[in-house]
């Protein structure tokens, strides 16, 4: 049986105007470390919600206004 390595590329994120991300992607959208992510949440430049499980997300509203104000 001939077997060969399958590669798999992730989907590039295509974030929805009104949504939220993970303080992951919020990262990369803003090309900054997630620390970095963490501190602009703390001086209240970027906003976000908890999921019911608990988790931290960041509204796309604030990282686009974050974004325009580069």
């Amino acid at each position: 049986m001939d077997v060969q390595a399958m590669t798999f590329s992730e989907p590039e994120f295509q974030p929805q105007v009104g949504r939220s991300v993970s303080i992951e992607q919020a990262a990369q959208l803003l090309s900054v470390s997630r620390r970095t992510v963490y501190y602009r949440i703390r001086d209240g430049r970027l906003r976000t919600i908890r999921t019911r499980g608990g988790s931290q997300r960041v509204l796309m509203d604030s990282v686009d206004e974050l974004r325009g104000s580069h």
